[in-house]
């Protein structure tokens, strides 16, 4: 029986999946942390989703998309995210 305080990585991680889910579009890390937090009902830090985030996309389950820069040329804009297909 494991003791002590469960991990929000459980409760936050199907958080993140669910919110990719009722979307079509590609969702920006604040919009997923403000979506998260108000299901989870306690405020969840920017770190905190980029960090799970991170381990959903090394397991294969989120992709990453960079968009380019809207106003400079050949740079890098917003980083988006979607569920894998």
């Amino acid at each position: 029986m494991k003791r002590g305080r469960p991990s929000l990585r459980r409760k936050i991680k199907p958080l993140i999946l669910e919110t990719l889910q009722l979307t079509k579009n590609p969702l920006t890390i604040r919009v997923i942390t403000e979506e998260v937090s108000k299901k989870f009902g306690k405020k969840i830090s920017w770190n905190t989703t980029q960090k799970y985030l991170q381990e959903l996309i090394k397991a294969d389950e989120v992709q990453s998309m960079i968009l380019p820069h809207s106003k400079i040329k050949n740079k890098n804009g917003l980083i988006v995210y979607i569920l894998k297909k």
